[in-house]
């Protein structure tokens, strides 16, 4: 059977349309991540404001002023930390970028399958895959359990 013209742009369209969801998946995960690490901060600032609540005379510390107002910049959005993606020939790199501007790789995804690798270094992944976004099930658990440092990226 031969393919026809029809059958051609149709297939086309279809790799298209994956490859424009693994994108939009790809910002979401960025999205999850930046708000695990929100979290975690926040979690983190009020340990250190019931660690250092008050001085010998009852009045607030300075430490314990400074990690609530780290707290408030936290819950207004105001985050150190950024999640950007990098597209490269085959994969999207998920970057983690500081304050400093430094950056490292997070992970990485194919473009056109959505499957998520570990990152083994900069410029290359992991061998084997730890999730495909084109599945439901492994997309949900990855936008549930995405932790900001890559627990999750590690060989179930």
């Amino acid at each position: 059977m031969t393919a026809t013209f029809s059958d051609y742009v149709a297939e086309q369209d279809a790799k298209n349309t994956i490859s424009l969801k693994v994108t939009e998946w790809c910002l979401m995960l960025c999205d999850a991540l930046k708000d695990n690490y929100t979290k975690y901060a926040i979690r983190g600032h009020q340990r250190s404001v019931e660690n250092f609540n008050f001085t010998y005379d009852g009045s607030p510390s300075i430490q314990s002023q400074y990690h609530q107002r780290k707290i408030e910049e936290l819950k207004a959005g105001n985050c150190p930390i950024d999640y950007v993606i990098e597209s490269g020939r085959k994969y999207h790199k998920i970057m983690f970028v500081d304050g400093g501007g430094h950056h490292s790789v997070h992970c990485f995804v194919d473009k056109q399958t959505g499957e998520v690798y570990k990152s083994a270094s900069y410029k290359a992944p992991a061998k084997g895959v730890r999730f495909d976004l084109r599945l439901i099930k492994d997309r949900e658990y990855l936008f549930a359990n995405a932790d900001w440092s890559g627990g999750y990226l590690y060989a179930r």
